[in-house]
Parts: structure tokens; sequence; C-alpha cells
């Protein structure tokens, strides 16, 4: 997928759990776990705002675009 998450690199650097997350954010781990691990097919920008606002950044820290072509490379 051409949008990678990048919201586990993000908690590392703000020393956060996903269950402190959730809870901030007032979200459920299931929901949160599934934007972890770039299974989720859309997101808020509701969401978006909640999670930039706790870990204090700004969406490109937490979405990036990376073409099909280039992932393939990255993974093989």
């Amino acid at each position: 997928m051409p949008i990678v998450v990048n919201l586990d690199v993000m908690m590392a650097r703000r020393k956060i759990s996903l269950n402190e997350l959730s809870a901030r954010v007032e979200l459920s781990l299931s929901n949160l776990s599934i934007l972890k691990t770039g299974k989720a097919k859309a997101i808020r920008f509701t969401t978006l705002e909640v999670i930039c606002r706790e870990l204090d950044c700004q969406p490109g820290e937490l979405l990036e675009y990376v073409p099909d072509n280039q992932a393939v490379i990255q993974d093989g």
C-alpha cells in the first residue's frame, strides 16, 4: 500500500504505549492497533488530530507516501 503509517515509530520516540495512547485519545485498543499495524483503510481527520495532539507531531510524521514499486524494493 502506498501510504505507510508510522504510528509505531512516533510512539516509540515519545515512549508511550498503545494502552496509554488509547486512553488519551479515547479510541479502542483494537482500532488503534489496526492503525498502528498499517491495516487501516482510512482515518478520520478528527482521529488524526487527537493522535497528533497527544504525540505532539504533525500528520506528515505519522503518514508517509511510498510508491508501490519502492515498497517492493524495500521489502525484498
